[in-house]
């Protein structure tokens, strides 16, 4: 799990949403939650309709998200598209609707 430039832009946030920040906001169904761990937005999986952690990458070029729902504790770059290791998980403000 190393070889990854962008560990160093990872900090200790606070989930801004108790859900995908999106989703919440036009209603729509989710599989699972990554957190962005630079700003704390909460998105969807790429199993999920919306994809919008992955959308949130890519409109602000912050590289590293964490499995956030289920807790997962795994770290994913997504410019060097690797795991990577966190120094810490963020415990869950919950408790976090459901949707699939």
């Amino acid at each position: 799990m190393s070889g990854c430039k962008h560990v160093a832009s990872v900090r200790s946030v606070t989930p801004r949403t108790l859900g995908c920040e999106e989703c919440l906001e036009i209603g729509q169904e989710w599989v699972h939650l990554r957190l962005c761990r630079e700003c704390g937005h909460v998105g969807c999986c790429d199993q999920s309709i919306g994809k919008h952690a992955t959308a949130h990458f890519h409109a602000t070029r912050h590289p590293i998200i964490e499995g956030y729902d289920p807790p997962e504790g795994w770290g994913w770059c997504y410019l060097d598209e690797i795991m990577v290791e966190l120094p810490d998980q963020t415990p869950q403000r919950g408790p976090i609707p459901h949707y699939y």
